[in-house]
């Protein structure tokens, strides 16, 4: 999945949190889940490493306005700031066949004026009290953000309720942005290999399912996006009903609850059509992708299978495979870090992610770099090797024991982030989890068994669910 995140003008290329491309990103997978400041975080909560969890992590409180605005409340005392975040329940994987990137591109075009507010006249107030704001896209759901000083509060909910139902798109403002998430694509994607390879191999994984299709979009659709695109797409997805608003910081429930009413709850709800999504068939042979360049400086090696996410693990695999990514290669000490970095010295590095934050079908990625002279061929021999022998002898106690230790304990970190729990929270009730799943996750990482883990890892790790990824210094470079 692609987190697509804004600068907030409309006018700078954008960042990506994370992309799923080759073995660098695999790094920034374990950075930011370490770090539980990205979007691609594990249901993780407040919870003692060593005791039961606590009765209740962030102390949210939680109620439904009259227009089915779902309103969730995060104290936090820290400083006296706030953060607003809404979560509408539409991603790039909710795109009308043909108009891939228009998710993106409207996300893009909400800084772009209102009935009540010129082009970039949202982002300079926020500005002017001193805030900071942001968006980003995911396959699954779209996310606007700002952080202010806690009195200012109301002029961000007021702001944010206005672009919520008031936009107003012309093509003297859509084409010019257009040409923006164009140049975005060719500098994040096209300019960068292994990104192309991440492309491609989520083409190769998601054959039929629209995951396979880049949240930035294809080019040539993006080329043909309208102000028509773009307005539809507003006025299906982008009402109260389909939201999400979560307020974290030194606030009050009530206070919350009477700002939303005032400016979220005149705006009326309205149909919001069913995501309907294509099943991904079985996958009865691997697939290799093979990418070179003479602009790729660092080889690497990657294998993606398809996985159960939280939202579709009929089997009861999710919280094993948190647990098996992190035995596998979570971070130094994990087992093909210690076999093939530290002691057969075939690895300058390896990583493993999981991503159980999926409406449908996720997937479970291994990747590995060679040292110096070494090749990506050769990693992906020895990391395959050591799958092979995962699978063969198993995880023992003393990896599982660590691994839910480490888990937790990133749970703990998360607390200290006052955007880490709303994330947290957003991102699980936006692919159908609720406030239980994430209050519960450190007791169920607790209870998964050796061979609950096991049983998940033979469940996943099957070359005939997977797409291998190579990619290469071209020759002579």
């Amino acid at each position: 999945m692609t987190d697509l995140e804004h600068d907030g003008r409309g006018s700078d290329p954008i960042r990506s949190d994370y992309t799923l491309t080759a073995g660098i990103v695999m790094r920034v997978f374990a950075r930011l889940r370490r770090g539980a400041a990205g979007l691609a975080v594990s249901f993780l909560v407040l919870a003692g490493a060593s005791g039961a969890p606590a009765a209740a992590p962030f102390e949210a409180e939680t109620f439904v306005l009259a227009n089915g605005l779902e309103v969730v409340v995060i104290p936090n005392r820290r400083a006296p700031i706030a953060t607003q975040m809404v979560w509408y329940k539409v991603g790039a994987a909710d795109e009308p066949p043909g108009k891939s990137g228009i998710a993106h591109f409207l996300e893009h075009l909400m800084f772009r004026g209102t009935t009540t507010m010129a082009p970039g006249q949202y982002s300079a107030e926020i500005a002017r009290i001193g805030g900071n704001e942001n968006a980003s896209t995911s396959s699954d759901y779209t996310i606007y953000h700002q952080t202010v000083a806690v009195e200012h509060l109301e002029l961000a909910m007021r702001l944010e309720a206005d672009r919520m139902v008031n936009l107003v798109l012309t093509d003297a403002v859509v084409l010019p942005e257009r040409d923006v998430i164009l140049e975005e694509r060719r500098q994040r994607i096209d300019n960068e290999p292994a990104s192309q390879l991440g492309e491609a191999m989520s083409a190769a994984l998601y054959r039929h399912h629209s995951y396979g299709t880049p949240t930035i979009g294809w080019e040539h659709e993006m080329r043909g996006l309208t102000s028509a695109d773009a307005i539809d797409f507003y006025r299906r997805w982008y009402r109260p009903n389909n939201a999400i608003l979560i307020v974290a910081g030194d606030v009050e429930a009530a206070a919350v609850r009477k700002l939303a009413e005032t400016y979220y709850g005149p705006i009326p709800r309205g149909a919001v059509p069913a995501r309907e999504r294509l099943v991904e068939p079985p996958h009865l042979a691997p697939v290799q992708v093979m990418f070179k360049s003479p602009r790729v400086q660092q080889p690497n090696w990657v294998r993606r299978y398809l996985a159960p996410s939280s939202g579709k693990d009929p089997n009861g695999h999710a919280h094993a495979l948190e647990l098996l990514a992190e035995i596998v290669a979570g971070g130094p000490t994990s087992r093909f870090y210690r076999r093939l970095v530290v002691e057969d010295k075939v690895a300058a590095g390896v990583n493993a992610y999981y991503e159980p934050d999926r409406i449908d079908e996720g997937s479970f990625a291994i990747s590995a770099s060679p040292p110096v002279g070494g090749s990506a061929e050769a990693v992906g021999e020895a990391v395959e090797a050591a799958i092979g022998e995962l699978l063969r002898d198993g995880v023992n106690a003393a990896e599982l024991a660590t691994a839910k230790t480490l888990l937790v304990a990133d749970a703990i970190k998360a607390r200290d982030s006052l955007t880490g729990p709303p994330r947290i929270v957003g991102a699980a009730l936006a692919t159908g989890g609720t406030l239980d799943d994430v209050e519960e996750w450190p007791a169920r990482i607790r209870a998964v068994t050796i061979e609950q883990v096991n049983a998940a890892a033979r469940y996943v790790l099957r070359p005939e669910s997977s797409v291998t990824g190579l990619l290469l210094a071209a020759p002579g470079s």
